[in-house]
């Protein structure tokens, strides 16, 4: 089976309508679907640390899908729980004056799914760190909370599901 956890972003909660709408098509593919509550957890670190604890005893194939500072910490921990996929909606990489936090891109498939239109984490950040992993990379006509486009959203997680679904 595949298992697949969500990371919210900083100021949003666990099952908010993006995450209740991917963990719906998750589990339409017949997969575990689970999303980790940071809420009142502002530290990107200690996120980390809480994901990787959830994650503890995982033995299915984990996809982490997370959005936001949700993505930025589904990267960091992606090598640590041994994810075997890795989906980022408008992840938080390369911030200003976090730039050195941005984690070391995981040896995994990584899809990256940003809105050109995004004023809270600039597009050029994703297509930066695409580049310097060959992640596929996803461009769309929305801003950074990306509800806009959940059937677009929806439609390239199926796809990276599939490929990273055992058979």
């Amino acid at each position: 089976m595949t298992t697949v956890v969500f990371s919210h972003g900083q100021e949003s909660g666990p099952w908010g309508t993006k995450i209740r709408a991917m963990a719906e098509l998750a589990r339409e593919m017949g997969c575990a679907a689970d999303s980790i509550d940071y809420q009142g957890i502002a530290d990107p670190t200690e996120r980390v640390d809480k994901l990787v604890a959830e994650c503890r005893g995982i033995d299915d194939a984990l996809v982490l899908v997370g959005s936001s500072m949700g993505g930025h910490v589904a990267t960091a921990a992606a090598a640590t729980v041994g994810a075997a996929g890795l989906f980022v909606l408008a992840p938080a990489y390369y911030m200003p004056g976090y730039e050195h936090l941005t984690p070391t891109p995981p040896d995994m498939p990584i899809a990256i799914v940003h809105g050109w239109h995004d004023d809270i984490v600039p597009v050029e950040n994703s297509i930066r760190f695409a580049q310097a992993c060959s992640a596929e990379l996803h461009l769309l006509d929305g801003g950074h909370r990306l509800t806009e486009n959940i059937d677009d959203i929806n439609y390239l997680l199926q796809r990276f599901i599939e490929k990273i679904k055992p058979q």
